[in-house]
């Protein structure tokens, strides 16, 4: 599972962004999440931690990077550059 980052965007006209926040668009952490586990090819996780370190705006590129490791699958998304989501899920999911 480990190996070279996925790169994702999340476009800024997806559903989810009206509302979220009005005159300051962020993309939702929901999302984030949704992407890091789409990139580990996980159905569904159990989310031990979270840590959400920056905005993440529309249209960025997030590169995520997964890290299995016994009983877990730590993960960082980087965005311009910076650390803006790190955690880790219960591996296999419980």
């Amino acid at each position: 599972m480990a190996g070279p980052a996925t790169r994702v965007t999340i476009p800024a006209d997806h559903p989810a962004l009206p509302g979220h926040f009005p005159g300051r668009p962020i993309v939702p952490g929901v999302l984030l999440l949704d992407a890091v586990m789409q990139a580990a090819g996980l159905g569904q996780g159990l989310l031990r931690r979270a840590k959400f370190l920056a905005p993440v705006l529309p249209g960025d590129a997030i590169e995520i990077d997964l890290v299995p490791g016994p009983g877990r699958l730590g993960f960082a998304c980087r965005c311009r550059g910076t650390t803006v989501l790190s955690g880790e899920f219960a591996w296999p999911p419980a």
